[in-house]
């Protein structure tokens, strides 16, 4: 097994105990602190690896960090109608 595997299932065990750990910041800075540590891990789990151990390894990182990934998503839908609401009132202005 290699060494990015390893540090792959450390981050997983460590992402599981900060998730049954008490917290009354609802968990905001560890799972920042997840996420920073995550993405070059899994960059790394890809490059040593290849790319169905990095695509097994994002599955398992977003099943653990789910809420993150659907509080962006959210956030990226809210714009993304704000923007194209924009874009459609400056047409319309525009016509005769």
């Amino acid at each position: 097994m290699s060494v990015s595997l390893v540090l792959a299932l450390i981050w997983l065990v460590a992402a599981n105990v900060i998730a049954m750990l008490p917290s009354r910041s609802g968990h905001r800075v560890p799972a920042f602190a997840l996420i920073v540590i995550g993405i070059p891990l899994l960059g790394l789990v890809t490059w040593q690896n290849g790319p169905f151990a990095g695509l097994l390894a994002l599955v398992a990182g977003a099943s653990v960090l789910r809420w993150p990934l659907i509080y962006l998503s959210r956030r990226l839908r809210r714009s993304g109608r704000h923007n194209a609401g924009a874009r459609h009132a400056g047409a319309r202005s525009k016509r005769p």
